[in-house]
């Protein structure tokens, strides 16, 4: 069921995540508004299998399951890399694509592999977008959906190690740096999971608009 949470300063939620890079830009974008934060992976929370084929379906299973566990409100994303010319792919298997122990060099390495084997070579033939999916959900299993896009283009080889995930190929609209190389603030101004973030803070956060 679908509900509108309110949240104020001095509440507190769960991230429902494992990967540390992601709870760092959660943590920058809570910490101004005095949101308390700690991680599924913090509280020995388990991360549910995300049998979803949507970015919705995912970034829910994984917030109601993290709410449920911890008996908290929950918030979790689901996010990836959609290029155009793979047909939106790697998509929702974005973190999949870089295996076990994650590897996002070897997952930048294939997208490569696949643009050059689709003759994608220029920067036209290159867009992408990052797509934030966040769920906000609480025991009950009520949720709430934010979303948040950033359109660009691929490059290579991989440049920058500010960011993580495919941020050193990934050069947003209006930009010549990859998320790679951009400074966190920077980057957290204008990322998908900064847009989803705004969305969240227009809709929840007492004062957030």
């Amino acid at each position: 069921m679908a509900v509108r949470f309110r949240l104020r300063s001095g509440d507190s939620l769960v991230v429902a995540t494992h990967n540390q890079g992601k709870l760092r830009e959660f943590r920058d974008l809570f910490d101004p508004l005095g949101i308390g934060v700690a991680s599924s992976g913090e509280l020995g929370v388990s991360e549910p299998e995300e049998t979803g084929v949507t970015f919705e379906e995912n970034a829910r299973l994984k917030a109601v399951a993290t709410a449920a566990a911890t008996d908290r409100l929950a918030i979790a994303d689901d996010s990836g890399l959609a290029v155009e010319a793979l047909g939106g792919a790697p998509g929702i298997h974005s973190a999949r694509w870089a295996g076990l122990p994650r590897d996002f060099y070897r997952a930048m390495g294939r997208v490569e592999n696949e643009l050059q084997a689709a003759g994608a070579v220029t920067p036209e033939q290159r867009r992408a977008k990052f797509v934030c999916m966040l769920c906000l959900a609480n025991p009950e299993g009520a949720v709430q959906f934010f979303e948040g896009t950033v359109p660009g283009h691929l490059v290579w080889p991989a440049r920058g190690a500010k960011g993580f995930g495919y941020d050193p190929i990934f050069v947003p609209d209006g930009y010549d740096v990859t998320f790679g190389e951009m400074d966190p603030d920077r980057k957290h101004a204008i990322s998908h999971r900064a847009r989803a973030f705004a969305a969240f803070r227009a809709a929840v956060f007492d004062g957030g608009s």
